[in-house]
């Protein structure tokens, strides 16, 4: 990520997105839908290895996928 670029939301716990899925993630799918967000905010989906193309070819086709990163990319959110 650029310094004074879109940064991601932080992530809490690396389990995968997908319906039911618990695997551990290693992708994060940034997204951002226009009509909802600001230019510069990227929500985060977490995928593994099998659910990558699944998720990313659903926000795709909806013009909301920004990019795909590796987890170890992602900021974790601060623990209470």
């Amino acid at each position: 990520m650029s310094l004074f670029g879109p940064v991601p939301d932080a992530v809490d716990e690396l389990i995968c997105s997908g319906r039911g899925c618990r695997a551990d993630a290693t992708w994060g799918l940034l997204w951002n839908n226009p009509k909802l967000h600001t230019p510069e905010r990227r929500k985060v989906w977490l995928a593994c290895d099998d659910h990558r193309e699944h998720l990313s070819t659903f926000l795709d086709t909806r013009g909301f996928l920004q990019s795909v990163v590796p987890v170890a990319e992602l900021e974790s959110a601060p623990r209470s």
